[in-house]
């Protein structure tokens, strides 16, 4: 055969490319995974879109209870993509960054279901922030967390917000000015996160967690949490008004009247209507 009728040959194609973000279901709870191990997991236009996308879709989701972010590879998040970012560096496009994560950061606390964090490895500046935005963390004992921008001439705003609504003033404001790194423990005594168990426990503690609220009413925890962040930003005379509103239609509901049936009938486990 002539080597002119011989077809060229073909070259192999690429591998398909991993999916940056991974989704779970098991028994009412959504694992989302962070899934660019060889960027640590930092927040790209693409991955905020992704993870924005699926808590909007695990809001309308009945099934899912409770979610659970977590991360593969060496780190849990290293924050923005600073690459990505100097690529395009035009002002209007970098605001538009950080709206996007702001948006994100958000819908954590507005969607129904609590979000736990699965912390592994480092959580830096939007890394630490995606921490503090969690209803709830839990860490590894080698877990290292900061809000380290300030060392490279960017003091980490936005960060800052959820940060400072997590742990005590004076604290945040070393993290934000000195940029130094706290561990696990430390995070723990501010309450940067709620529990520390070596690297091997880290799935048995997030799990318990998880089936602990999932044994729970449904519409008591998307009542709750609803409030519990309108309440924050309140004053006090409209943080009462508001809980009392929230008091009485979670009574109207009825898991509330369900459960206080059981209470009065000294049943342990009431029937929930809303799993």
């Amino acid at each position: 055969m002539s080597s002119g009728s011989q077809s060229a040959a073909k070259a192999p194609s690429p591998p398909p490319a991993e999916p940056i973000l991974l989704r779970s279901d098991l028994d009412g709870v959504a694992m989302v995974t962070l899934n660019r191990p060889s960027q640590f997991n930092a927040l790209s236009r693409d991955l905020l879109s992704a993870l924005q996308q699926e808590l909007e879709a695990i809001a309308d989701d009945r099934a899912v209870r409770v979610v659970v972010i977590a991360a593969n590879g060496r780190a849990f998040c290293a924050g923005h993509d600073l690459k990505e970012m100097r690529q395009d560096p035009d002002r209007d496009t970098i605001k538009a960054l950080f709206e996007q994560c702001s948006r994100m950061m958000m819908t954590i606390a507005r969607i129904p279901q609590p979000v736990i964090a699965r912390v592994h490895g480092i959580a830096t500046a939007a890394g630490c922030q995606l921490v503090a935005a969690c209803d709830l963390a839990v860490a590894a004992e080698e877990a290292r967390f900061a809000v380290s921008g300030v060392n490279l001439g960017l003091f980490c705003s936005t960060p800052m917000v959820a940060l400072s609504r997590n742990i005590p003033r004076k604290a945040a404001m070393e993290m934000l000015l000195t940029g130094d790194f706290i561990d696990s423990a430390e995070a723990l005594r501010l309450g940067l996160v709620n529990r520390v168990v070596p690297a091997a426990e880290l799935d048995a503690a997030v799990s318990g967690f998880a089936t602990k609220i999932t044994t729970k009413s449904a519409a008591a925890v998307a009542f709750g949490k609803a409030l519990f962040y309108r309440q924050m930003e309140a004053g006090l005379e409209t943080a009462y008004a508001e809980a009392s509103e929230t008091m009485a239609c979670n009574m109207m509901a009825e898991d509330a009247q369900a459960g206080i049936d059981a209470f009065i009938a000294r049943d342990p486990m009431p029937e929930w209507k809303h799993r």
